[in-house]
């Protein structure tokens, strides 16, 4: 059981891994200094539900993320559905008419919805390929995130780059950021291209970092996931 009284939940650490099985072996690898679990699509049919059950199980906060996107009626459906497993976060599209319906299948749940404005994985050639109108990313970042809070969003998925920006908006007041693309002093890029570290992260308006492959591929994984919380500390105030 985790101590919530000492748990620093800023820190969300993704279990990319193939399986449930694996996903419980690195929850235990991790250890008890991390609370909160994000769940991808990749495991969808590696038993992710099952896990996401399990964890909550055990008192973890868990994150799901599923980045729905649908006609409204099948997103609602969607979500009424997962809403059962008592996720803490489930993302969808940032799309206002997504949101929406998102927000009508979590009611009367405590599931909060998050909505992806720009995937971090992405830049402007990306979008250029997927015939994305012109502008800065972090401009589409902020003009997505403020319709998606008019549209009922509890918060946004967003680079480190843009909380900022996201964070200055009126629209987010009392709304989450939570920031993927989070990597520590030295450790290497990956597949993300617009990335910030923990404490950069957190100082610019992120209520919760996503950490996956500095943490999950490192020889000591709670050793790694203790150096992120280090620096969440020094980043100030746990909110």
């Amino acid at each position: 059981m985790t101590d919530h009284a000492t748990t620093d939940h800023r820190l969300i650490v993704a279990l990319d891994v193939p399986n449930a099985l694996a996903g419980l072996e690195m929850v235990e690898r991790v250890g008890p200094q991390v609370g909160f679990w994000k769940i991808g699509l990749g495991m969808l049919t590696g038993g992710g539900l099952a896990l996401a059950n399990e964890l909550k199980e055990k008192g973890q906060r868990v994150f799901l993320d599923m980045k729905l996107y649908d006609i409204g009626a099948t997103v609602e459906a969607a979500v009424r559905g997962l809403a059962q497993f008592d996720l803490d976060f489930l993302t969808v599209h940032g799309d206002p008419h997504v949101v929406r319906a998102a927000k009508e299948g979590a009611a009367g749940s405590a599931t909060k919805i998050l909505a992806v404005t720009v995937l971090t994985s992405l830049d402007r050639d990306d979008l250029d390929a997927a015939m994305v109108k012109d502008g800065a990313i972090p401009d589409l970042v902020a003009e997505r995130a403020g319709r998606a809070f008019d549209a009922g969003a509890d918060g946004v998925i967003a680079s480190p780059q843009e909380a900022g920006m996201i964070r200055a908006l009126p629209e987010a007041a009392g709304r989450l950021i939570v920031t993927p693309g989070v990597r520590p002093a030295g450790a290497e890029s990956g597949d993300q291209k617009r990335i910030a570290t923990p404490r950069e992260a957190i100082a610019d308006g992120a209520d919760h970092i996503v950490v996956g492959r500095p943490i999950w591929q490192a020889a000591d994984p709670a050793a790694a996931a203790a150096a992120v919380l280090a620096e969440l500390r020094d980043a100030g105030h746990n909110r």
